[in-house]
């Protein structure tokens, strides 16, 4: 008879030990999400010149609602992404540069590793370095700005925690195509800025909830594509407009201490419903269209946010950064020159976990974003425009048929659209 072995008390103790800790690092996982946030007021405290229409030449007046700065940090195993949402038209006159670098430096950041941006508020201050033609208030608005998205950044470094994230998408009207088609008396046709109920627009609200490892709400990101553009050149009132005010509502809605940190999408296109108004309308009774919208867009925000029940802790941070060299044109010109000298332009791309970001240094048309979001191998992903430069207008090939202000104003030649698209999926699969 074949004798049995029998295994003794402590072999079997060694066995389930050993099967315990296998079981537990094949359960665990294997990236511990970490994030810190932070918000810190930019409000201008004196009288500036405000961006984006170049006729307007005086003076602020005032200040409806205050602007924000806001900071979201990943880090997870060694590596970090600072996603920067401000509300500003973006970093032009070489301010990304200047502020990209020094912020670089200050905190040992890769190039890939900041994604600094702007909602494109028309209604805030211009950033400029030039002491020739800038104004005074403006020079030192944009000196004390870098000092606090240092310290912005500094304080959301200094607070990190294990944190839990999912993402959702909801869908708002709020933005429309803007390339209106007119006709003069004679018949002759052409695209005007105006409003085209039938042109392509990019619906989508993507909203990233996350929370601490007691479930308490910490932050929302939201992704949508409009021009912030409801008020007009002749507004003299410091406003965050249409998506200033979304992520102000969202913020009082989940609480004081929640961030709600909005980027602007691809939106080179698309303008707000109402458009270019001269002012904030006081009629009683009404509801000024600013307000209006940006509260329709922060309960779309608010109702996907509400509706994400999937949050992990589980989040690999990988990221990327290049700079292309464009075929260009010259702006205004009817045609392009064979000897037109390059433009350029940045893509960052990045991941945390199956979520992932897209950072164009441009103001992108609507159709390029889409692109890039159906080619994504990820299911959510934030294309997140006025990043990392202040490029212009960037529109794709077929609209130079069409002609109109983002064809004219451009920089860039038809092809670099696919390009810019093409670079940007090779770069999220490779991540």
């Amino acid at each position: 008879m074949k004798k049995v072995s029998v295994l003794s008390p402590r072999k079997i103790s060694v066995i389930v030990a050993v099967y315990a800790i296998v079981l537990f690092l094949v359960s665990s996982p294997v990236f511990a999400l970490q994030a810190g946030t932070a918000k810190i007021d930019i409000t201008p405290k004196k009288p500036v010149k405000m961006s984006g229409y170049g006729a307007r030449t005086g003076l602020s007046t005032g200040v409806h609602d205050p602007l924000s700065a806001r900071v979201i940090i990943f880090k997870n195993n060694g590596k970090r992404l600072v996603l920067v949402s401000s509300d500003l038209l973006g970093y032009y006159g070489g301010t990304a540069e200047d502020m990209r670098k020094d912020i670089l430096n200050e905190f040992q950041l890769e190039p890939s590793e900041l994604f600094l941006s702007a909602i494109h508020t028309h209604a805030g201050p211009t950033l400029t370095l030039d002491k020739e033609k800038g104004h005074p208030n403006n020079l030192e608005y944009t000196e004390q700005l870098k000092g606090k998205l240092i310290k912005l950044i500094r304080e959301g470094l200094g607070n990190f925690e294990p944190v839990q994230i999912g993402a959702g998408i909801g869908y708002s009207p709020v933005g429309i195509n803007r390339r209106q088609l007119v006709f003069d008396n004679s018949g002759n046709s052409s695209i005007r800025l105006g409003r085209n109920p039938y042109g392509p627009t990019d619906k989508e609200v993507l909203v990233v909830k996350m929370t601490n490892d007691d479930g308490k709400t910490i932050a929302a990101l939201i992704d949508y594509a409009t021009h912030a553009t409801c008020l007009g050149g002749k507004n003299y009132t410091i406003s965050g407009d249409v998506i200033g005010l979304a992520e102000q509502f969202v913020e009082k809605i989940l609480g004081e201490d929640v961030i709600a940190a909005a980027f602007a999408g691809a939106s080179g296109n698309i303008d707000p419903w109402y458009r270019v108004l001269p002012k904030f309308n006081t009629e009683p009774g009404w509801i000024p269209e600013p307000v209006l919208l940006g509260t329709m867009l922060g309960e779309e925000a608010v109702h996907t946010f509400r509706a994400i029940d999937k949050v992990s802790g589980d989040g690999e941070i990988a990221t990327a950064f290049t700079t292309l060299e464009l075929p260009g044109k010259s702006p205004n010109e009817p045609k392009i020159k064979n000897d037109a000298p390059t433009s350029r332009f940045n893509v960052t791309v990045a991941r945390v976990g199956d979520i992932a970001f897209v950072g164009l240094s441009g103001e992108v048309l609507t159709e390029i974003g889409m692109a890039i979001k159906a080619a994504s191998p990820y299911k959510h992903t934030f294309v997140i425009t006025h990043c990392n430069g202040a490029h212009g207008y960037l529109p794709p090939e077929h609209l130079y048929i069409e002609g109109g202000y983002e064809v004219s104003s451009s920089s860039f030649a038809p092809k670099a659209a696919d390009m810019v698209v093409k670079q940007a999926v090779k770069m999220l699969h490779e991540l």
